[in-house]
């Protein structure tokens, strides 16, 4: 979970208002937080991922003025419009087709705002726009730049300019094979022949998204005006994080300016801090809290986490805060009516009925092939049933094959259940491959099969330069036996395997498994002479 850190005089001329530093302790945690640590003025606090507002001081700030009762209801910001205009041309519909933007004057960029303002933009970047995947934010110095600005893809060999902590002039691949964040970051635009690019009218480059800035816009501590551009892959996300940023420089002091989004067949104004509403039944609150609470009441708790309300009929009529990117759903809403109201106050009792538990089945088969394999030197991992095909199929020579697909996942990453161990357990020796050999894991979890129905699978490997089938057949033999399995192998293909040196396991009949060398093609980057599975 994201940890901030800030000063405790900071946060109260940010609070604009006195509190203790033990009435912080005791009560900002109820927002849903944890204190990480706490060394004279400096406080670290660790949120829950799902509110990104709170990634910085200045939106912990905001949420605690109405919190402790101090400015309840929606905070609302003064925009004033500019005519700057950025324009979207359709040769980025294919590698990154949104972007938003906005103008912050009046900055005084001093060190606890330089400090914070990198930290919440790395912040969203992980989270939020899920490792610059989904969005990636680019702040800038205003001053050398004329606009109207250009959003457009080009081809990276033709373009160029000296980024961000360098003085040489660079291609764009050159940035992507020789700068820092290049190399990180270059894997987004893998198999693109065209780069997002932003300029301004004098062809002067601000920004290759997602890499890097140019540096002619470097921020320095003598910037006033701040020029935040966001782009990706996701509209409601880009306007989430905008807003959370601009939102926050406006908690400094800064003066927000709206700027002009124009695409092929639309036109936006951005950033847009127009609050939601949303309906939530007051029936539905009580039953899901089991609550007798009234329209004031709930309206009251909704309005201590920032909301506006109004009351209706049997309902209240909710405004959300345009950077919060948590609100999906009324239970949302009603999770914030309990923390307004309070987790104290609810009446704890203990169970009316006695129930004895048991274990479930097989888990003392469970238990003794866990012992088996430690007594044999392997060591337990326990990995991530979400997973992706190229990780489940393509990378161990398999055709992509039937499995559980996630509908709109978070990531191309984890676009489906996973079909075997293998895999889980190649990702973890790719982690581990610049320590030590021999390396011995195993797992004992499940996965989801063709009928998609819930198995345990064992999957075991070891790594080492001396590793070879007859020690696999070995491990095989000592799992079987002491399990008091009885077995036959019989030679086996697997396109993931080196041919002839793969067997199966059959027992009753039944093909119950597989092991073997696997084969060095396996696209998991682990420099070894040998794997058993």
């Amino acid at each position: 979970m994201p940890v901030v850190t800030f000063d405790y005089n900071d946060f109260i001329n940010l609070l604009g208002h006195k509190i203790s530093k033990d009435e912080i302790i005791n009560k900002l945690p109820m927002i849903g937080a944890d204190f990480d640590k706490i060394e004279d003025d400096e406080i670290s606090i660790e949120f829950f991922p799902d509110r990104p507002d709170l990634a910085s001081v200045e939106g912990i700030a905001r949420a605690s003025r109405a919190f402790f009762n101090f400015e309840i209801g929606l905070k609302t910001y003064n925009i004033k419009k500019s005519d700057i205009v950025i324009n979207v041309e359709p040769t980025v519909n294919k590698v990154r087709p949104f972007v938003v933007t906005a103008l912050v004057k009046n900055v005084s960029m001093t060190d606890e705002l330089i400090a914070s303002l990198m930290d919440l933009q790395e912040k969203l970047h992980l989270g939020l726009g899920r490792n610059r995947k989904k969005v990636a934010i680019g702040v800038h110095n205003f001053e050398p730049v004329e606009p109207p600005f250009v959003y457009k893809a080009v081809d990276p060999n033709t373009v160029q300019f000296v980024p961000l902590t360098k003085v040489e002039s660079m291609t764009m691949t050159e940035i992507l094979q020789k700068h820092e964040k290049g190399t990180d970051y270059a894997f987004i635009l893998e198999g693109y022949d065209k780069h997002p690019l932003i300029i301004d009218s004098n062809n002067n480059v601000l920004s290759y998204p997602p890499i890097i800035n140019g540096s002619l816009t470097e921020v320095t501590p003598f910037t006033t005006d701040l020029f935040i551009d966001v782009t990706g892959t996701d509209k409601k996300a880009i306007n989430y994080a905008l807003n959370i940023v601009v939102t926050s420089l406006a908690e400094r002091g800064g003066q927000i300016y709206s700027t002009t989004v124009k695409y092929e067949k639309e036109t936006v104004t951005s950033p847009n801090l127009n609050p939601v509403k949303r309906k939530l039944s007051i029936k539905y609150v009580n039953r899901v809290l089991g609550t007798n609470l009234g329209d004031k009441e709930i309206s009251k708790c909704l309005k201590k986490m920032g909301y506006n309300v109004t009351i209706g009929k049997d309902e209240l009529i909710v405004e959300i805060p345009a950077w919060r990117a948590d609100i999906l759903h009324e239970i949302d809403l009603i999770e914030d009516v309990s923390v307004g109201y309070g987790y104290d106050k609810f009446e704890t009792s203990l169970p009316k009925d006695m129930t004895f538990g048991k274990e479930l089945p097989n888990r003392n088969l469970y238990d003794g092939l866990r012992n088996i394999l430690v007594g044999l030197g392997f060591n337990e991992v326990s990995t991530f049933t979400i997973s992706n095909e190229k990780d489940e199929f393509e990378k161990i020579g398999l055709k992509i094959g039937t499995r559980a697909i996630i509908e709109n996942p978070i990531g191309e990453e984890y676009s489906c259940l996973r079909v075997g161990l293998i895999p889980s357990l190649l990702k973890i020796l790719n982690e581990n491959r610049h320590h030590p050999l021999p390396q011995q894991i195993f797992e004992l979890g499940i996965i989801v099969d063709e009928k998609f129905k819930n198995q345990h699978y064992l999957s075991a490997i070891k790594i080492d330069a001396k590793a070879n089938f007859t020690e696999c057949k070995s491990f095989v033999d000592a799992v079987m036996r002491d399990s008091g399995t009885k077995y036959t192998i019989k030679n086996f293909n697997h396109p993931g395997f080196i041919k002839g040196r793969c067997a199966s396991i059959n027992s009753k009949g039944k093909e119950i498994g597989f092991f073997g060398e696997l084969h060095p093609i396996i696209a998991f980057e682990i420099k070894v002479d040998l794997i058993n599975q």
